[in-house]
């Protein structure tokens, strides 16, 4: 899958675990400049992003991202 494509749908993802249709993601968004993107969000947005890739991350792996475009990178591994 195209990383552009991924991009869209872990964009769809956020807008709905933050509730904000304005969320607008980049490959270099961190999560100081999402409104709501917290330690506890952080959690629900790896949940949802597993159940709709249909993958696993590790601990490691989820606490070692420094931004969206190290997640997106860590999704097409495991597609």
């Amino acid at each position: 899958m195209e990383k552009e494509n991924i991009l869209s749908e872990v964009q769809t993802i956020f807008r709905d675990i933050l509730d904000n249709e304005n969320i607008v993601l980049k490959a270099t968004t961190k999560a100081s400049e999402v409104k709501g993107w917290e330690s506890l969000t952080h959690l629900q947005l790896i949940v949802s992003i597993e159940k709709h890739f249909n993958i696993k991350f590790s601990s490691e792996e989820y606490f070692s991202w420094k931004n969206v475009g190290e997640i997106i990178d860590s999704i097409q591994i495991k597609l």
